[in-house]
């Protein structure tokens, strides 16, 4: 299989990478370091590869890297940091949303694409935009809860 080199601008920053016509955007971006974005199901059913690609919440594992080529990739570590976490980062927290973890990063991406397309949702849309994303610890009452308190925290 021949290898195409593809840029990605991933959290502000540029990458290349050299891929094969079946690799994944998921498989790059573990390759590049970026661990925040997991692997789970490698099928589109879990969501736990959420990335912002091109301001859009997709699982990253659905992408062709090829297709990738020349897109802003923003990870969850993007968003924000431990000194100055995102507000939706914070707000997990808060609430006790974040309990293995694994979900979380590709949750808060579902959300933070919420919030930028509509910054004062209800229960309902916050639970249709996070449907994607599995959670086997929380029951989703604190990621809903985290999601209506960042949306406050941004509106102040």
């Amino acid at each position: 299989m021949q290898q195409k080199v593809i840029t990605l601008t991933i959290n502000d920053c540029e990458h290349q990478a050299a891929v094969q016509s079946n690799t994944t955007l998921l498989q790059v971006l573990r390759r590049l370091g970026y661990t925040d974005v997991k692997s789970g199901c490698e099928k589109g059913d879990c969501g736990a590869c959420a990335v912002l690609y091109n301001g859009e919440a997709m699982n990253s594992c659905l992408i062709l890297a090829q297709q990738a080529d020349g897109a802003e990739i923003v990870t969850n570590a993007g968003l924000g940091t431990l000194e100055d976490p995102h507000p939706l980062q914070e707000a997990f927290a808060d609430t006790g949303a974040v309990q293995c973890g694994y979900c979380t990063p590709g949750m808060i991406i579902s959300a933070k694409a919420l919030l930028d397309r509509n910054p004062n949702p209800t229960e309902e849309e916050i639970r249709e935009a996070i449907a994607g994303n599995l959670c086997r610890c929380t029951g989703y009452a604190q990621i809903v809860d985290a999601v209506q308190m960042a949306s406050e925290r941004m509106g102040e």
